[in-house]
């Protein structure tokens, strides 16, 4: 604690303040770059990877509701021959 005092005491408090923040901003750089950002990019990729399959899952969904609506136009289509054979 002392040394900060003649620290201080030789250079001033505004100097030995912006070197104390000079080393908080290289701190706060080197997190950043160190760990954030790895995890950012890998979250990146994760939600790269949800869309391809929400996409995939969306095409899917496409071609089941073709299906259905093919199956029922064929019951449609079979009903009115039955009607249409029956009044005949």
């Amino acid at each position: 604690m002392e040394d900060i005092g003649q620290l201080i005491q030789d250079f001033g408090f505004p100097i030995i303040a912006m070197v104390g923040l000079g080393y908080f901003v290289y701190y706060m750089w080197t997190n950043l770059n160190d760990v954030v950002e790895p995890a950012v990019e890998e979250m990146h990729f994760a939600l790269i990877k949800l869309i391809d399959q929400v996409r995939m899952l969306d095409n899917d969904l496409i071609r089941l509701q073709q299906k259905v609506d093919t199956v029922l136009q064929m019951k449609e289509n079979e009903k009115k021959d039955t009607s249409t054979k029956k009044t005949s």
